[in-house]
């Protein structure tokens, strides 16, 4: 007797997930005994600030903390959120209707598709970009539309090529800034125009904003809620996953337009459960108290910067020096494929890093790297590099 199992075609379409491409090949090679530098996954090496920990040492303790916690988030925490978007981008949020708690960004950008796309409706998504705005399009059975971004446009979509046809069957509009993969801005001026282009075709746009508090030079990332009329056409997704240094606890929320936030919620509630409520507890002290620790974060990671792109320019390599985000994107050298030039790092100086064409066909030809590693272990990826030929 012999028993098949058959995945949906949904499920086939996708493609093996790039970070866990890139976690096997670092346990790969460390499982050999390698001396491995991992540039590859966004994930700060530098621990949670110690008085965040300690308050989730308290908020644990708690019995009411240990029943199923709402869907939406703990008002307390919606409230800390609200307060902290006004001093930060001076923008208004109601914590009752226009916030909702999230496990994690990711989880409300992988949703957000299945409350808005019918089979057959399209997504615009930026290439290169965050696999999940495509890969969970596809499984709520649209059609991602690629929106590429260019080094001439300043990674910035251009709004204006996109086909009539498809924007009438177009439902959401995915952008990130500052930009992952490629460390990318975007001004208020380029919002005015997302927000105009998404009332003119009626497209909800899905701003996500994880990397905002990660900027350099003194320069501050707008949020897109900051534009008038962003409220009305879409929401914006936060985490404390990088800012805080809270990537393991997996807490994140979305403000924006209350009706896009129940067609989010609708979807959450029948799939997963809210965040356990003393992460929730924690993250208020993270909120009303981390400043301090986010500007030492942003002085370390802009000396990251500064080190290894000057390291990357003496090496005759094509890259610019990032405003803001913990990544470095840079033109693979030589002539070889991205993705052979990130096999080659590996082989032969035992660096993980990111091919370009992993977030997308427009990312050919470029190579990101996550300044998540000290200084000195920068400096040695450098003298590594030096070694290899391309």
């Amino acid at each position: 007797m012999s028993f098949e199992v058959n995945y949906a075609e949904r499920v086939t379409r996708l493609p093996v997930y790039l970070f866990v491409k890139l976690e096997n090949m670092r346990n790969q090679a460390l499982s050999e005994g390698r001396d491995v530098i991992n540039l590859g996954v966004g994930d700060p090496d530098m621990p949670t600030p110690s008085f965040i920990v300690e308050s989730m040492r308290s908020a644990v303790t708690k019995t009411e903390n240990h029943c199923y916690p709402s869907n939406d988030g703990k008002l307390v925490f919606r409230e800390a959120v609200a307060k902290w978007f006004r001093g930060r981008f001076n923008v208004e949020l109601d914590p009752k209707t226009e916030i909702m708690s999230l496990i994690g960004s990711k989880e409300g950008l992988g949703h957000v598709p299945f409350a808005f796309i019918n089979p057959g409706d399209v997504a615009l998504v930026p290439s290169p970009g965050y696999p999940v705005y495509s890969n969970c399009t596809t499984l709520a059975g649209g059609e991602p539309y690629i929106m590429p971004l260019l080094k001439e446009n300043h990674f910035l979509p251009d709004l204006t090529a996109i086909p009539t046809e498809i924007l009438k069957r177009a439902k959401l509009m995915f952008l990130n800034y500052p930009n992952n993969p490629t460390a990318a801005v975007a001004d208020k001026d380029f919002f005015k125009r997302v927000v105009e282009f998404a009332e003119i075709n009626n497209i909800i746009v899905c701003h996500d904003a994880a990397y905002t508090e990660m900027s350099f030079d003194g320069y501050q990332p707008p949020s897109f809620m900051e534009v008038e009329g962003a409220k009305e056409v879409g929401i914006e997704f936060h985490s404390l996953s990088k800012t805080y240094r809270m990537t393991g606890w997996r807490i994140g929320y979305a403000v924006g337009n209350p009706e896009i936030l129940k067609g989010l919620f609708k979807i959450k509630s029948n799939i997963d459960s809210g965040v356990f409520s003393a992460i929730q507890d924690a993250a208020v002290v993270a909120l009303a108290g981390g400043a301090e620790e986010v500007a030492e974060m942003r002085r370390t990671y802009e000396q990251r910067r500064d080190v290894f792109v000057k390291g990357l320019h003496g090496l005759g390599w094509d890259v610019e020096l990032p405003k803001a985000t913990f990544y470095v994107w840079a033109k693979a050298p030589g002539r070889l494929p991205d993705s052979e030039v990130v096999e080659k790092i590996l082989a032969e100086a035992d660096i993980v890093a990111a091919p370009g064409s992993g977030y997308g066909e427009t990312g050919e030809g470029f190579v990101r790297f996550a300044l998540t590693v000290p200084t000195s272990r920068l400096r040695e990826a450098i003298s590594r590099l030096a070694e290899i030929t391309f």
